[in-house]
């Protein structure tokens, strides 16, 4: 916290114990906007690779030139401070030109998913307020189609080939036709290079202020429709910070990682994109999340962490590419979205006995809430421990006013600099999870001993069956450990004896075969009996979030939707 200031984190807390050497439990955040931190780290850093795109290096000082070209360019075409800039774009350098561009104008930058429906988008572009669309060239026609409906006036299209290695425009554009769409000029309608032109990158003044909003960015979706969540330069800059702070061994300028994650999630955006340009890392973008992709980038510029989703943990350890890596120059794995397996870990370890980092966070807090110690006991099934200046409660489930002791399960409450300022166009929303400065997640887990966090899964996915609690992720855990099993969903559906009883979705692994019964049995050798599931399906896939989250809450209206129709058949 800011120094001398009283905070709730003044006093012990049962975590501190498991923090590793170097890691403090309070921070003295600096008040520096992260376009601040990017125009010092350019001068720290200025020859270093910042961002590294299909074999093209920019360097801290070019990016800095190209942010304050971009600020120019965006200011010529009248974008000012408060006007609202929404990206569609995956992991490439115009999107990260973008994002501290519009922040340094003092603009929001309100990120998209580029595989949003065009009716999704239209509903967050409304929502936003955006004027500004910017875009990749292919999802152009979609983005006409949104301007129609919204009040966007400027579209910015971006092309792939802007950024490759390769000299000569038309064999670029022979070389990868699949890659580029030519956009006819029109009015309020530009290419992303054409309009950088001749802008000078003469440095420009900082617009962003501390308390004003400086990001938008939309939820999963896992309880339905995705919110935009309004984060302030402060939520923003000190969430950065904190996550610098749990890596004391790795410094700065001196690392690279890999940006699987997208940046229109809280997780890309926090501890990938801001983190590197904290501590002046390369970061080597990845725009496609794809375990053979990600196999061929790592194998190219050898990162020092590898930040992943489960799902793609899962298609990387299945490859033997993988398996016969060199992975010496990777000094950890990070994992996100949700908790890496207990298996997963174990397999991991067999290829490099390194640190791997289960994290847990929410947009709602930034992004980043706890992760597990650097260097300290990983204790899988776990996602860590609070991240320094950060303060978490569990309390009960009914009334949400009594603090529960470790070892016993409610909702779990983050309380620190990274909470959100609210909901976007929604302060009765925002209002019923924020109270006296403490975000309530919606999700229930339990503290141990040593302050670690254990994740039992979302409030509206409970079980509930014979008047007892059952909690869905203890058996997806148990079925993932299944020889054959490559993805698990467990949800409750009605009994009339039992209130709910227990249905497991299970994707099978490539090639493999297995009946119910098979399936029920296995869960019997490691479950309580009211745990096991009494009905399985297969699924060829599970709905899943743009970071791999298994979206339950769709599960569930599928096997609804499932149900009925076989009461009108």
């Amino acid at each position: 916290m800011l120094a001398g200031k009283k905070n709730p984190m003044s006093y012990e807390r049962i975590w501190h114990r498991s923090y590793p050497p170097g890691v403090p439990r309070e921070i003295d955040f600096e008040k520096i906007t992260m376009p601040e931190f990017l125009t010092r780290t350019a001068g720290r850093f200025p020859n270093l690779t910042a961002l590294v795109f299909m074999g093209k290096k920019i360097t801290y000082r070019e990016l800095e030139a190209l942010v304050n070209r971009f600020v120019n360019a965006l200011t010529a075409i009248g974008v000012t401070a408060g006007d609202k800039v929404a990206m569609l774009l995956p992991n490439m350098p115009q999107l990260v030109i973008a994002n501290y561009a519009a922040m340094r104008i003092g603009a929001v930058a309100v990120m998209n998913n580029p595989l949003s429906s065009e009716e999704e988008l239209t509903r967050q572009v409304n929502d936003s307020g955006s004027t500004v669309l910017i875009t990749l060239d292919l999802l152009f026609p979609r983005a006409l189609e949104v301007k129609e409906k919204t009040g966007i006036r400027s579209i910015i299209a971006c092309h792939v080939t802007d950024y490759l290695p390769f000299p000569g425009n038309k064999l670029i554009r022979y070389a990868h036709k699949d890659l580029y769409r030519k956009i006819e000029p029109a009015p309020g309608i530009y290419e992303f290079l054409a309009l950088l032109g001749t802008t000078p990158d003469t440095s420009v003044e900082n617009g962003a202020r501390w308390d004003q909003t400086g990001v938008i960015l939309y939820t999963d979706g896992t309880t339905g429709a995705g919110k935009g969540v309004m984060l302030t330069h402060a939520n923003i800059s000190c969430n950065a910070q904190q996550f610098r702070a749990w890596f004391p061994e790795m410094k700065d300028g001196k690392e690279s990682l890999l940006a699987v994650f997208p940046f229109f999630h809280s997780i890309g955006w926090t501890g990938i994109q801001n983190l590197s340009i904290l501590g002046g890392w390369t970061d080597i973008l990845v725009p496609r999340p794809e375990s053979q992709v990600v196999i061929e980038i790592m194998g190219k510029y050898k990162p020092a962490l590898l930040p992943a989703m489960p799902e793609v943990y899962n298609g990387l350890l299945a490859r033997e590419a993988f398996r016969k890596m060199d992975l010496s120059p990777v000094r950890g794995f990070l994992a996100g979205a949700a908790p890496l397996p207990g298996e997963a870990i174990k397999k991991i370890k067999t290829l490099k006995n390194g640190p791997v980092i289960n994290s847990y966070g929410l947009t709602e807090i930034s992004g980043m809430g706890t992760a597990t110690p650097w260097g300290g006991p990983e204790r899988p099934g776990t996602v860590g421990v609070p991240l320094p200046g950060t303060d978490l409660k569990i309390v009960d489930r009914e009334t949400g006013t009594r603090e529960l002791p470790t070892g016993e399960a409610g909702e779990i409450c983050f309380k620190g600099p990274q909470v959100m300022k609210g909901y976007c166009n929604a302060p009765e929303k925002t209002a019923a999870v924020i109270s006296e400065g403490w975000l309530y997640t919606g999700d229930i887990g339990f503290l141990d001993e040593e302050g670690y966090l254990t994740i039992l899964g979302r409030k509206a996915d409970l079980i509930e069956a014979n008047g007892g609690t059952i909690y869905p992720t203890e058996i997806d855990e148990a079925l993932s450990t299944h020889p054959k099993v490559f993805d698990a969903c467990t949800i409750g559906i009605p009994d009339e004896h039992r209130g709910e009883t227990v249905k497991a979705y299970i994707v099978l692994k490539p090639g493999e075969t297995a009946d119910a019964e098979a399936i029920i049995a296995y869960c019997r050798e490691t479950l309580a009996p009211d745990k096991v599931p009494k009905c399985v399906e297969f699924i060829d896939t599970l709905p899943k979030s743009p970071v791999g989250k298994i979206l339950r809450r769709e599960v569930r209206e599928l096997d609804r939707k499932n149900r009925v129709e076989k009461l009108h058949c």
